[in-house]
C-alpha cells in the first residue's frame, strides 16, 4: 500500500477538474444549491483551511438553512471525490482515554512528526466537553497543540460536545468527511476524556487508539468497562524518568488483561506500547504499528467492510437524532400540541402515570 503524499499542483488541478465534472453532475440532481456552496466545495478542495474551517461550522450549526446548505455542500465534495481517477488513501484514528493521559501532547508528538518526516497531511478534530449548565466550550485543545497548529500541513480543530454523548460531537462524521475532501490523509479524533464509556468514536474511524497513564489501575478495571473490547492499540505515555520503570509494568499488565477480552477480530491481535509524548520518545514506533494495522485492514478489506457499517450507523444514528428534534417542536414549538401535553404532565405529576407511560402517551398522538 502507498501512503500518499501531499498534492502537488498535478493533483489539485485534477481534482479542480473532478469539481467541474462533479458540479455539471450535482447540478442537474440539485440546480437549487446557491453559487457560494459551490464556490466553497472549490475552496475546500483546494486545501484552503479557512473555507474548510467555514465547512465545519456549517454542518455544525443547528439552523435549519445551514444544515440544508451543509448537506448540500457535503453531496457536492462527495460527488467530486467519486469524479476522482484515482481516490487518495485515507485513514482515520480515534484516539481515547482518562484525563491526565496526556492525549493532547501525544496527539501533537504524533502529529507534528507525520507531517515533518513522513509527509503527511494530518487533520486533528479535538473534542471539548460543553457545560451542562451555560452550554459553552473552553475548546483549549488548539492552544495546547501550540506547534502543530502552527504547521501548513496540519489542521486543528476544536469543537464541543454541546451534550452528545460517548465522547465526540453531533457532526465528527461530516468533519471527519470534509477534512478528506480537503486532502488529508490521516485524521486523528481526539475524544472527551471522560472515563472508559467513550466510545462512539469506534463507529466514526477505522482504528481506535487507548492511551492510558502509568499505574492507570488494576487488571479488572479496564475489562469492566466497553472500551477494552473496542481498542485496536493500548500505549502507555508519560514512560520517562521515574515513571518508565512503572509504565513498563503497567504494559504488561494490560496485555494479561486483553487475553481475558474476547477477541475483536481473527486478523488483528490488540498491541500494548509505551511511549513518552513529551520527551519525543518511542513515538515513531507507535506509528509504525499505525500503519501496520493501516495496511493489513485495507489490504483485508476489513477498512471500506467497517466504514460500510459506519455509514449505515450514522444514517440511523441521523434518523433517531431528527426524529427527537422533530417530536421536540412538536410539543414546545410555535404550533405546539400544549394540551396533550398539559394532560400527561398532569397525569404524570398526580402520579397517574409512569414517566414512560406519560412519554408513550405523546409518543402515540405524535405518530396519529
Amino acid at each position: 500500500m502507498t501512503l500518499f503524499a501531499r498534492p502537488d499542483a498535478g493533483c489539485r488541478l485534477a481534482r479542480s477538474l473532478c469539481l467541474g465534472t462533479a458540479r455539471s453532475s450535482f447540478a442537474r440532481r440539485a440546480s437549487s444549491t446557491p453559487d457560494r456552496i459551490f464556490a466553497l466545495a472549490n475552496d475546500v478542495l483546494a486545501g484552503n483551511r479557512a473555507a474548510l474551517a467555514r465547512s465545519i461550522t456549517l454542518a455544525e450549526s443547528t439552523r435549519t438553512d445551514h444544515q440544508y446548505q451543509a448537506t448540500q455542500l457535503l453531496s457536492l465534495l462527495l460527488a467530486a471525490r467519486k469524479a476522482q481517477p484515482e481516490r487518495k488513501s485515507t485513514f482515520r484514528v480515534g484516539i481515547s482515554g482518562p484525563p491526565g493521559a496526556g492525549k493532547s501532547t501525544f496527539i501533537e508528538a504524533l502529529g507534528t512528526m507525520l507531517v515533518r518526516s513522513k509527509n503527511h497531511l494530518v487533520a486533528v478534530l479535538a473534542v471539548d466537553p460543553s457545560s451542562t449548565l451555560s452550554g459553552g466550550s473552553i475548546l483549549g485543545d488548539k492552544t495546547r497543540m501550540n506547534e502543530l497548529s502552527r504547521e501548513p500541513n496540519a489542521y486543528v480543530r476544536p469543537s464541543p460536545t454541546r451534550g452528545t454523548l460517548g465522547g465526540v460531537t453531533r457532526c465528527t462524521t461530516e468533519a471527519i468527511a470534509l477534512c478528506e475532501a480537503a486532502g488529508y490523509d490521516v485524521i486523528l479524533v481526539e475524544t472527551v476524556g471522560v472515563g472508559q464509556s467513550e466510545t462512539a468514536v469506534d463507529t466514526m474511524v477505522d482504528m481506535f487508539v487507548l492511551v492510558s497513564p502509568p499505574a492507570a489501575g488494576d487488571e479488572l478495571q479496564g475489562i469492566k468497562k466497553g472500551i477494552m473490547e473496542l481498542v485496536d492499540l493500548v500505549v502507555i505515555n508519560k514512560a520517562d524518568g521515574p515513571l518508565l520503570q512503572i509504565a513498563k509494568q503497567s504494559a504488561s499488565e494490560v496485555r494479561q488483561a486483553l487475553k481475558l477480552v474476547p477477541p475483536r477480530s481473527d486478523w488483528w491481535e490488540p498491541p500494548v506500547t509505551t511511549c513518552s509524548a513529551a520527551q519525543q520518545t518511542g513515538i515513531e514506533e507507535v506509528w509504525s504499528t499505525i500503519r501496520q494495522f493501516w495496511e493489513v485492514s485495507e489490504g483485508r478489506g476489513k477498512k471500506d467492510e467497517k466504514r460500510w457499517h459506519q455509514r449505515r450507523h450514522a444514517m440511523w444514528s441521523s434518523a433517531r437524532e431528527s426524529l427527537v428534534e422533530r417530536f421536540t417542536e412538536y410539543y414546545t414549538g410555535g404550533l405546539a400540541d400544549k394540551e396533550t401535553l398539559a394532560q400527561a404532565e398532569y397525569r404524570l405529576d398526580h402520579e397517574e402515570l409512569t414517566p414512560s407511560g406519560a412519554a408513550h402517551e405523546l409518543v402515540k398522538k405524535f405518530l396519529s
